[in-house]
């Protein structure tokens, strides 16, 4: 495990990762959702023969997993892209393929809009493009309480019950405070929004999405901007869950 400092004083956010056979791709960092980690969501993935040899990165973004939970942070988009870039600079990579799922997906958008020399691929699984998701998605629900209720009033629970195990699992192990935060910025979403950042970026660009889950509004517009957008078929929003060997096959296309 390593870790790097990011935000207020004494915080640190943390990833493992493997180092690779030396085989001259760029290093991939997988990016976790809302509420989840990074290396249960994607480490059997990196594991594949399909992509061995590249150096992996599994980093828990801040409040989630191993990653530090200050109070005195933000975790809106920004900070969360920021944070990133802080264990990036420190792990010395550069030029990575960023893999993020749902909001992972949106700070990796962030982040290579930001920083640009530190990104030269993105692979977008179901990822937040736009501000104010409707009801139904997780973060509008965690986003609907006050910060009080969600993390004093009974909401946390309330959440974890509701979601069911499998998110369930990785969800109870965020701070609530930071996964609160984390779900109020990613419904307030950034300016320019995430989608004008991803339409306006020079590098490859892919956008998965789950044959049963949600397809992003305006799949036209994204590949007229050049984004490649593949249908992974029965899978929903937990593409690398439900067909791991259909999400390898589009991360490997890009090798």
């Amino acid at each position: 495990m390593w870790h790097a400092p990011f935000g207020p004083a004494g915080a640190h956010i943390r990833w493992t990762g493997t180092p690779g056979d030396g085989d001259g791709g760029a290093p991939r960092v997988y990016v976790h959702g809302l509420g989840a980690s990074s290396a249960v969501y994607h480490a059997h993935i990196a594991a594949s023969p399909a992509l061995a040899g590249r150096r992996s990165l599994f980093v828990d973004l801040p409040g989630h997993g191993i990653s530090d939970r200050p109070a005195d942070f933000g975790y809106a988009l920004d900070d969360h892209a920021a944070a990133l870039a802080s264990a990036l600079d420190a792990a010395e990579v550069r030029g990575a393929e960023l893999v993020g799922h749902s909001m992972g997906g949106a700070v990796a958008v962030v982040l290579a809009a930001r920083r640009p020399g530190l990104v030269s691929r993105l692979v977008l699984t179901e990822a937040n493009l736009d501000p104010d998701p409707p009801r139904t998605a997780g973060s509008s629900s965690i986003a609907a309480y006050t910060e009080e209720e969600f993390v004093r009033g009974g909401g946390f629970a309330e959440t974890l019950e509701r979601v069911g195990p499998v998110w369930r699992a990785t969800m109870r192990l965020a701070d609530p405070t930071a996964l609160y935060r984390s779900a109020v910025g990613l419904v307030r979403g950034t300016r320019p929004t995430v989608r004008r950042m991803l339409l306006g970026l020079d590098l490859p660009r892919t956008f998965l999405v789950g044959e049963l889950g949600d397809a992003p509004d305006a799949c036209d517009e994204l590949t007229a901007a050049g984004v490649e957008v593949r249908t992974v078929p029965g899978a929903g929003h937990n593409v690398m869950f439900d067909n791991a060997p259909g999400f390898i096959e589009a991360l490997a296309a890009g090798r």
